[in-house]
């Protein structure tokens, strides 16, 4: 297997299919293992398919893996649905109480009827099936019934003991049951020899809030919508015990503008959305580039137009991220590109949005967003609050009332910014064109001075690098990403390096200011040059041949279908695009 294995447990929504997979996933977490786990699940409260997948490994992974080794299947439709993804020598564990499950008649797969709800009942309820299938998979990888009590107790003690015991009980009924009626073994990867100090297991959302609260962050006004809802979850537990507020708001509009007044007023705030949340904010992101007050907006990106699949992931807002709202004013675009830069950009969204006065926009999506992965650490001691040029009260003294010139006309952009009640540091913030007391006026000269000076803000952009890339600079293939495709490209790129080729991969990481001098020589060296996209345009692409030129060269490997991108789906399109140049 090749230090890893893939589990997935699969059935109707409801069934607690959320559940086994945190149960297994913490548990290998705890034991040492590195566990990434990717939720697939229907619109609705109950019914429809769902599965969780879980890749375990040896090491840190940001993918949840092609392949599949094991799969506890509650029902007919997982077998149908996920069989494809099924490895010779793997294993189906199938609830056959109220009838077989049928499965296809290809591939060396081995077929395991066990009857989990019934054996569930004898632990005295039936929707302990999948403690049952837990304690089936842990006679499989050679785990005990022992090493899920502690991830039981801390689930289920609030409940009482006896839950406890029940739900363990379950687990060891599965355990026997499969080791008195079948053989078959599937080894886990070795066990890291020593864990991490700092061993975490966390989902991208928890890192945002995690790095929000680490900025200062202390006002999340938001209104729920998936996949976002899960920072304002995390917070409304968290920020109150650090000073802090989450209101839910009545509607996006509301959010972004409670966000706004409070950045305003001095206070770091931010709000969380999708897309359909993200376009109603278009206008406020307007008033925040005039009114250059700092705005920090997490949009936690899902499958569109309008509602589109709204569990399911796409990169599909680029376009609305850079060009969103009427008339000119910058902004800044940030795409982590793995769990721990959703902490650490998270951070950095409140710093620079302070410097620039301006709103940062951090484009996550729900791959991103929603999966779990085990990581070493995050690096809190690198975080740092710089609340660019917010003046004191001693730099006001001697400034007399009505003089404070807010929108000052200087030479890198920046303005001196005072916040309500500093004596001499009043000012009125309009969405109106305005002179450098923040006066509304219409006068050409003043308004070309004004549009200018915001122009200039981004030249001098440093704090962030804005791509990784590795590879040479004049590789027969490049592999060009942004956002959370990162961790599938890398795996495609040593897929493609053990088939001969030379491939680099370019990870942009800030969009907006593009770092076009970063990304130019591997383009520019590149026999063909390959964007791997979840959305259906090829938005980096354009992004790309806008800002480097280079048309010929740049291909896609597009994915839309709902589903995150595949290592075989960029390995199957390099190769298809190679063999075109070779011919041309």
């Amino acid at each position: 297997m090749n230090g890893e294995l893939g589990w997935k447990v699969g059935g109707e929504q409801g069934e607690g299919i959320d559940s086994t997979g945190e149960i297994f996933a913490w548990t290998l977490h705890r034991l040492g293992y590195y566990a990434f786990a990717y939720r697939h699940f229907m619109s609705r409260v109950k019914g429809g398919h769902t599965n969780y997948k879980i890749r375990v490994t040896d090491r840190a992974v940001g993918h949840h893996g092609d392949d599949l080794h094991i799969l506890v299947a509650f029902d007919q439709e997982t077998v149908n649905v996920n069989w494809n993804e099924m490895v010779g020598g793997g294993i189906v564990i199938a609830d056959g109480t109220s009838g077989e499950i049928q499965h296809p008649e290809t591939g060396d797969v081995h077929f395991c009827s066990i009857p989990l709800t019934g054996l569930a009942k004898e632990s005295g309820s039936a929707i302990m099936k999948n403690m049952v299938a837990v304690g089936v998979t842990a006679a499989i990888v050679g785990l005990t019934p022992e090493d899920f009590l502690s991830v039981i107790e801390d689930r289920f003690k609030k409940k009482g003991q006896a839950v406890v015991d029940s739900n363990l009980s379950a687990v060891r009924i599965g355990y026997d049951y499969y080791n008195q009626h079948f053989s078959h073994q599937l080894r886990l990867p070795s066990r890291p020899v020593a864990i991490a100090p700092h061993h975490l297991y966390i989902s991208g959302n928890e890192a945002t809030a995690l790095g929000a609260l680490a900025a200062g962050c202390r006002v999340l006004a938001a209104y729920p919508i998936t996949p976002a809802t899960e920072i304002m979850y995390w917070l409304v537990k968290y920020l109150p015990e650090y000073g802090g507020v989450v209101v839910q708001a009545e509607d996006e509009i509301s959010a972004v503008n409670m966000a706004l007044g409070a950045n305003y007023a001095g206070t770091r705030a931010m709000t969380s959305t999708s897309g359909p949340g993200f376009s109603l904010m278009m206008e406020t992101l307007g008033l925040a580039g005039i009114s250059e007050t700092p705005l920090v907006i997490v949009d936690v990106q899902r499958s569109g137009p309008s509602t589109g699949l709204p569990t399911k992931t796409e990169q599909s807002d680029l376009y609305e991220a850079l060009y969103g709202s009427h008339g000119e004013s910058p902004r800044i675009v940030l795409t982590p590109t793995t769990i721990e830069e959703c902490f650490r950009f998270a951070v950095e969204a409140f710093n620079l949005a302070e410097t620039y006065q301006c709103p940062v926009i951090l484009a996550s999506d729900l791959y991103m967003g929603m999966s779990k992965g085990s990581i070493d650490s995050l690096d809190t001691s690198s975080v740092q609050i710089r609340r660019g040029k917010l003046v004191t009260q001693s730099e006001l003294e001697g400034v007399s009332r009505g003089e404070f010139k807010r929108y000052q006309v200087s030479e890198d952009g920046i303005s001196p910014r005072a916040i309500p009640g500093q004596k001499g540091g009043r000012f009125i913030a309009l969405g109106n064109e305005h002179d450098e007391f923040g006066i509304e006026m219409e006068d050409q000269s003043m308004r070309v001075l004004q549009m200018d000076k915001r122009a200039r803000k981004l030249q001098s952009f440093h704090e962030l690098s804005g791509a990784s890339a590795s590879g040479p600079k004049d590789a027969q293939i490049t592999l060009v990403g942004f956002g959370s495709t990162r961790g599938v490209i890398d795996e495609a790129r040593t897929a493609l390096m053990q088939q001969g080729l030379s491939v680099a991969h370019v990870q942009v990481s800030v969009v907006a200011p593009f770092p076009a001098d970063l990304i130019r020589p591997y383009i520019a060296g590149a026999g063909t040059v390959l964007t791997v996209e979840v959305n259906s345009r090829g938005q980096l692409a354009d992004q790309l041949r806008l800002q480097l030129g280079y048309h010929d060269k740049i291909q896609s490997c597009l994915k839309y279908d709902g589903d995150p991108m595949l290592v075989k789906d960029i390995v199957k399109r390099a190769k298809e695009v190679i063999s075109v140049g070779s011919v041309n």
